[in-house]
């Protein structure tokens, strides 16, 4: 069997919930489950060197035959074998190929060049689109309520604050209506002039002044949207979500989902934690979407 030379077209960040496309390659698991590779698809799949938002769930139908979607992951060849979740290199290296692989349990029937269609859960998908779109503006949100605590000049965010979630940030999940995201201040961050003392004891505080500008974000219903590097629909090319804040347009480089608009929330809150471990205080930050 041939392997795709072409990265996947990919249209979830466009916000499709159905697409059509062509059989390229099937290829056996160890496990019995088989992953298809599609030239196109609507169904977003996890990415293992950064696995924040989980996949689509869904179908595929072909010669009238519905094939569940038990998963889908981001594969990757080099032309000679695929990689199904656990490639070697990084997303957009050069001389590979990234692909989307649906998993199914049973592909019989199934065939290289057999038309596809593609349907995905609705309501798993808005509601996954809403935690993300929460995630990032509590993470800008967070950046702006931490600003007074740095005493160094550092990388800023979008807005022009001190970038504390990419500093910081060890782990992102994104959650049906929300997200966990954890942080590790340890000595790097205090050596950049980050003032870990005074975090604790002012955790009620700066959850308090996230939980303000979130508020007002969402008030304002700015629209939201992924930019695509150069329009292209490979999945291994670069995207953005932009939201449109009021001191401007905002970018976060992101491959997930979103919503449209944040006139689609009810709200957004957070709720902050602090512990030690290892020398370090870890600071979670546990996200909740409220959908309109």
């Amino acid at each position: 069997m041939t392997l795709p030379s072409t990265d996947t077209a990919v249209t979830y960040p466009d916000g499709d919930l159905t697409s059509t496309g062509t059989v390229l390659h099937l290829e056996p698991l160890a496990d019995g489950r088989t992953a298809v590779v599609l030239d196109r698809t609507a169904f977003h799949p996890v990415d293992a060197v950064w696995p924040d938002q989980p996949a689509d769930e869904g179908t595929l139908t072909a010669g009238g035959r519905s094939y569940a979607v038990v998963d889908a992951v981001v594969g990757a060849t080099d032309g000679t074998v695929l990689h199904v979740g656990d490639a070697p290199v990084r997303t957009g290296t050069k001389g590979w190929a990234f692909v989307v692989c649906h998993l199914v349990d049973d592909a019989t029937g199934l065939a290289e060049g057999d038309a596809v269609a593609v349907s995905v859960d609705a309501a798993r998908r808005r509601a996954l689109s809403a935690g993300h779109t929460a995630c990032h503006l509590a993470s800008l949100a967070l950046n702006e309520a931490l600003s007074g605590l740095w005493t160094k000049d550092v990388v800023v965010d979008g807005r022009g604050r001190p970038n504390f979630d990419q500093l910081a940030i060890t782990s992102s999940r994104i959650l049906e209506g929300g997200s966990v995201d954890e942080y590790r201040i340890g000595k790097s961050l205090r050596k950049k002039g980050f003032a870990a003392a005074e975090l604790a004891t002012g955790l009620e505080g700066i959850t308090t002044a996230v939980d303000r500008v979130l508020a007002d974000w969402v008030a304002r219903a700015a629209p939201v949207s992924i930019v695509r590097d150069g329009g292209r629909l490979g999945l291994g090319d670069r995207r953005y979500w932009r939201a449109s804040l009021p001191e401007g347009a905002v970018e976060i480089p992101c491959g997930g989902t979103h919503l449209r608009s944040l006139a689609e929330l009810a709200g957004v809150e957070v709720r902050l934690e602090s512990t030690e471990a290892d020398g370090a205080v870890v600071l979670t930050m546990r996200t909740t979407a409220r959908v309109a």
